[in-house]
């Protein structure tokens, strides 16, 4: 399941600009690249570089997907000098990132609460506790973390959006995004292993996790379960309260005897996603939901 672009994710995309446009192609990589350049920022993949004893290495993954934790910075380093030459503002919308080009789009979304956000990635980091991403005051005010400090998210790099800034900055053709579909329809199954709770990290098309192998074609799925209930009628009363969080389903199940009506949404392929859709339904009130696998 993709989630749906909220209407402070579009704004999130000019994150220079000081206004917000309802429209994808007023979202131009020449527009955010002209203020970018104006305030010192370039384009810049860099070096390997090594920090505490660990090297990382930057580079152009288009196919960039990872959960892990985020953090966020503020006053310490508001007004200084970013990594592509740009100054930190705290107030506006970007990141840090180890090793995404600089600058590049990503959307991040929180798993605890479901929000999600678009930012540009713009500096380095973090670099402590195995956090994935630090992220401006600003963007975990609106992601729902800041007093917090820290929170479990997915990001992923938005392949056109971070090509048409490159193009733009560097003057250079935009270079031909990819037809996953059309790479995933002649992709054989491949074996992938289990993952862990709450561990799963993605890279284009594989995951590593932690033991034991599967194939693509035989993983259980996912599924959001909201209630069970032994009457019918309860189970559809339910169900189309949660219409408005996916396609609930009423699945019967036989139990000592008794017939239970399940209400659920999904299937879910990852369970990072029905997290968030799990997020959802207990902010609505539904405090027992919780996530199973069939």
């Amino acid at each position: 399941m993709r989630l749906k672009k909220t209407h402070i994710a579009i704004c999130a995309l000019i994150v220079l600009l000081s206004g917000c446009a309802s429209d994808r192609d007023s979202l131009d990589g020449y527009s955010q690249a002209s203020a970018i350049s104006g305030k010192g920022g370039v384009y810049k993949v860099g070096k390997p570089y090594k920090i505490a004893g660990k090297w990382y290495y930057p580079q152009e993954d288009y196919s960039y997907s990872e959960v892990g934790m985020a953090s966020w910075y503020g006053e310490d380093f508001h007004h200084k000098k970013t990594a592509n030459g740009e100054k930190y503002d705290m107030h506006t919308l970007t990141a840090a990132h180890r090793t995404l080009p600089l600058p590049s789009i990503v959307r991040v979304t929180n798993l605890e609460n479901g929000r999600s956000l678009v930012l540009r990635v713009n500096d380095r980091g973090p670099y402590a506790k195995n956090r994935i991403i630090d992220i401006s005051k600003r963007g975990a005010q609106l992601l729902g973390y800041q007093t917090k400090g820290v929170a479990k998210v997915r990001v992923e790099i938005l392949e056109e959006e971070s090509k048409k800034l490159k193009a733009a900055l560097t003057g250079q053709p935009m270079e031909p995004v990819r037809d996953y579909a059309a790479k995933a329809s002649t992709t054989p199954i491949q074996k992938y292993e289990l993952p862990e709770p709450n561990e799963l990290v993605g890279y284009g098309n594989k995951y590593a996790v932690s033991s034991g192998a599967y194939s693509a074609g035989e993983a259980k799925e996912f599924f959001v379960q909201a209630g069970a209930f032994s009457k019918h009628e309860a189970a559809k009363n339910l169900s189309s309260q949660l219409s408005r969080f996916g396609k609930p389903k009423i699945a019967q199940a036989d139990v000592d005897g008794t017939r239970f009506y399940r209400v659920r949404i999904g299937p879910f392929d990852f369970k990072e996603e029905a997290e968030v859709t799990l997020a959802k339904i207990k902010g609505y009130g539904i405090y027992n939901a919780r996530i199973v696998q069939d």
